[in-house]
């Protein structure tokens, strides 16, 4: 049986302890506020999944066991991804899921992360749940089946307002409260909604495409005297091996749109998510035939399938071919920082050759 532990009571730490708990797993969560832990236990777990599991361990981080857990999750704020995971590493555990955004776009620390995984043999992931859903999954056979011809261009949209994350978050009045309304602290629509970014690359590796290389962006900032994030993030990409495509990403569109379009010379795929509610949809165009397929799920299913994922690679005693390992998570975010350079000096902005 895996034995998980997760730092962070909030959303993402309820998420993840949910859907351990439906895999059968022990699951230890642990929170430096005394209050997150009781809200997770009397509102926001019972709320969302009917009641609390007394099966699940909560402490106060310095209370919370050490070095006993295959899998240690990262569910704080972007801004301590960094250290909470460099602290977990202290524990040597097989492996350590980071949430998404990585870190914040500044990078700072991230070397040191990739060094001390490769040292101890430990396998870090990153949270783009979305990539291993079952709608990506086909979107990724189709592409590398041929089917669709040479591929041209790409384009990923995560357009989302997100007053649907402060209803989920009762206590937070506005993107102020929390690092949602900083992109330095990996908040705004870049890093919030950087599953677009993922994705785009996720796709451009199944084209065969290569990374991303080259960034030409448009931010739109929001900047009042408390806040400073971009509530809407326009970025045009080129890989090593010359595909281009666009990347939108903002928390203004209402209803949300998260939709993916690969075209080739011979056909395209679709993806879409979360519209009508409930449902991943992959649509196939080759010549005059158009196909569809429906996955049906909700929310915790996205989180289930990334720890079943996780499993399975941590089975196969590699995290190298999986697309929520650290070096496609900081591709990602090599490029969101990337995108804020462009804007803060109007121009294409060359991708930085650190990979770790």
């Amino acid at each position: 049986m895996i034995r998980f532990k997760i730092f962070g009571a909030g959303s993402i730490g309820n998420h993840l302890a949910h859907a351990a708990r439906c895999l059968g797993w022990e699951v230890v969560v642990c929170d430096l506020d005394p209050a997150a832990i009781r809200r997770m236990r009397a509102e926001i777990y019972p709320a969302r999944y009917g009641e609390w599991d007394e099966a699940i361990e909560l402490h106060l981080v310095q209370d919370a066991p050490r070095g006993e857990f295959d899998i240690i999750a990262v569910g704080t704020p972007p801004d301590s991804h960094l250290p909470v995971a460099l602290e977990a590493m202290r524990e040597s555990p097989r492996a350590i899921l980071v949430e998404k955004p990585l870190c914040p776009p500044d990078l700072n620390g991230v070397q040191e992360l990739v060094d001390l995984a490769r040292a101890n043999r430990v396998s870090v992931f990153t949270g783009y749940d979305h990539a291993v859903g079952k709608a990506a999954g086909v979107v990724e056979q189709v592409i590398r089946s041929n089917r669709l011809g040479t591929i041209q261009t790409l384009d990923v949209e995560f357009r989302e307002h997100w007053g649907g994350i402060f209803a989920a978050h009762p206590w937070l009045s506005g993107p102020a409260d929390s690092y949602l309304g900083y992109w330095r602290r990996g908040g705004g629509a870049s890093g919030e909604h950087s599953h677009a970014v993922h994705l785009w690359q996720f796709f451009a590796h199944a084209a065969g495409a290569g990374r991303v290389m080259e960034v030409q962006a448009t931010l739109d900032y929001i900047k009042d005297g408390k806040v400073n994030y971009d509530q809407i993030c326009l970025m045009q990409l080129r890989t090593e091996n010359g595909l281009m495509g666009r990347v939108v990403q903002d928390v203004v569109t209402r209803p949300a749109r998260k939709w993916a379009r690969i075209q080739g010379d011979l056909g395209f795929v679709e993806w879409q998510c979360g519209n009508p509610a409930g449902e991943d949809v992959v649509r196939v165009g080759v010549g005059d035939a158009l196909e569809e397929q429906i996955f049906e799920k909700d929310r915790p299913d996205d989180f289930i399938q990334e720890l079943q994922h996780l499993e399975q690679v941590l089975g196969a005693g590699s995290s190298a071919v999986s697309p929520l390992s650290l070096e496609r998570g900081l591709e990602a975010m090599e490029v969101i920082a990337a995108a804020h350079e462009s804007q803060d000096k109007g121009i294409r902005v060359r991708v930085g050759d650190f990979h770790g």
